[in-house]
């Protein structure tokens, strides 16, 4: 079982709280990203994403350049430890329904972020592995060549 870690983007996108949301946008067009994490210091204090421009900004009519994001970022986030496998994480966000999930250590400083496309661009990676093994065995004359 792989760690989150071998798929994450690590460093993350991250800005300051006190930015504003057009430079919160800007960081995730830069990097091709659908989320940025706000910090102070190195500890999460919150997650900025695509729906929430949508949501939060344009919907309610806010001026992209002079929002702060720490008024229109979701503060309390879900977070995962380094050691999550894949698996139980790919598990957790479609439980929780969210598609970006920070990594932090034991002393909450952040590491990374896993994107739920990450994760189902790795599973299929592997699927294709496998599937390539399997026609290659069979090729060679099949079970007892």
């Amino acid at each position: 079982m792989r760690h989150i870690m071998s798929v994450a983007q690590s460093p993350p996108t991250s800005i300051s709280p006190g930015a504003t949301v057009l430079e919160a946008v800007q960081a995730m067009a830069r990097d091709r990203v659908g989320a940025v994490l706000a910090v102070t210091d190195g500890k999460l204090e919150g997650i900025f994403t695509e729906r929430d421009v949508m949501m939060k900004v344009v919907l309610a009519e806010l001026n992209p350049a002079t929002t702060p994001v720490s008024r229109v970022m979701t503060r309390d986030v879900l977070t995962a430890p380094p050691d999550m496998t894949e698996d139980d994480a790919l598990e957790l966000m479609v439980d929780r329904h969210i598609r970006h999930l920070p990594i932090v250590d034991a002393d909450q400083r952040l590491r990374g972020i896993v994107s739920i496309r990450n994760l189902l661009q790795d599973e299929v990676e592997s699927l294709r592995g496998e599937v390539d093994s399997l026609v290659a065995y069979m090729g060679a004359d099949g079970p007892g060549g």
